[in-house]
């Protein structure tokens, strides 16, 4: 298993490779907590992780689908490894992510590369805009 885990997560740099092996965690613990072994699992068994991401943590489908994709790349690298003869998640349903996203304004990580960027610009005036608070609108005054 831990051969497995290594070889998927060797593909990944970074914080790409904190944030995927934070999202296969999720799983292998799943995994644990039902007593399957991963490197065992059918289908259904990853059906039934994808609806527990859904109906019982409440996952936004997002969410739900970056998680999958995450499973269904361990299992690819576990087949061209050899260590599976076939993915068991390669007919697993993906949820219907919306075209547009339901946040409002930008995401987290959108908001730290855009304050980075205007950090390390040239122009200081660009850090300068990014951190200004907002200008509220003037308050109506009664009485």
């Amino acid at each position: 298993m831990r051969a497995a885990v290594s070889a998927f997560l060797g593909r990944y740099r970074g914080q790409t490779r904190v944030h995927t092996e934070s999202d296969l965690r999720v799983f292998l613990r799943w995994c644990a907590d039902h007593e399957l072994d991963p490197l065992a699992t059918t289908r259904v068994d990853i059906e039934r992780y994808v609806r527990w991401l859904q109906d019982i943590r409440r996952h936004q489908p997002s969410t739900v689908s970056r998680w999958l994709s995450v499973v269904v790349g361990f299992y690819r690298v576990c087949v061209i490894d050899a260590i599976r003869e076939h993915s068991p998640a390669d007919y697993v349903r993906r949820p219907t992510v919306p075209a547009e996203s339901p946040t409002l304004g930008l995401g987290h990580l959108q908001f730290e590369a855009l304050i980075t960027t205007a950090r390390n610009s040239s122009n200081p005036n660009d850090f300068v805009l990014v951190a200004l608070p907002p200008r509220t609108a003037p308050r109506d005054h009664v009485g």
